[in-house]
């Protein structure tokens, strides 16, 4: 009878366990849903702003259409990419892009003196630079969450349960390209 008991408690022991760690893999899979929602947010706040100063640099830079051009082709890609199912790395490349193109449209500014001093083009770099910096720090928690995701479905014994459970691994939001990775340069003088 004490074998009985023995045995009884170890299959406890063995289905909390199991029981336990995974709610612990879906609470960390929320997280980095979550995060992946933040990144999501501003990058949508960034898409946003973008035909507005598109609009803003036309009436002071009507003859660089080409670089109009360039930054509304790759927002349209970073938008595509975003509403595409939100693949890290198809939406990383897309941005990455757009940064590129917005940094050309920020050195206009400096041949168009007039430009430089519209109240409206100084207010969108602004929030474009703020909306930069919120995008930076979404992205630093959603591949913290990530990498502590992939950690725990990766070690042993929770890879049994991750296995069992579905819990595929998560990839990391990252710019490939070190030029794209700066962000982008706003300067107020």
């Amino acid at each position: 009878m004490t074998i009985g008991i023995i045995v009884a408690v170890i299959v406890v022991v063995i289905v909390l366990w199991a029981v336990m760690t995974y709610n612990g893999l879906v609470a960390r899979r929320n997280r980095v849903d979550e995060a992946w929602s933040g990144i999501d947010v501003q990058l949508k706040r960034r898409h946003d702003l973008i035909p507005n100063l598109v609009e803003t640099v036309k009436g002071y830079a009507a003859h660089e259409s080409k670089t109009l051009e360039a930054v509304v082709n790759a927002r349209n890609s970073a938008v595509s990419a975003q509403e595409g199912g939100g693949d890290p790395a198809a939406l990383g490349q897309a941005e990455g892009l757009l940064s590129g193109a917005l940094r050309q449209v920020f050195a206009l500014s400096e041949a168009y003196p007039d430009l430089k001093a519209n109240t409206n083009f100084l207010e969108l770099q602004g929030e474009l630079s703020d909306t930069e910096d919120k995008i930076s720090a979404s992205r630093r928690i959603y591949n913290g969450n990530v990498r502590d995701y992939n950690t725990k479905i990766q070690q042993v014994p929770a890879n049994i349960i991750a296995g069992m459970g579905n819990f595929p691994a998560r990839e990391f939001f990252e710019i490939e390209d070190p030029a794209e990775r700066a962000a982008v340069a706003v300067s107020f003088s």
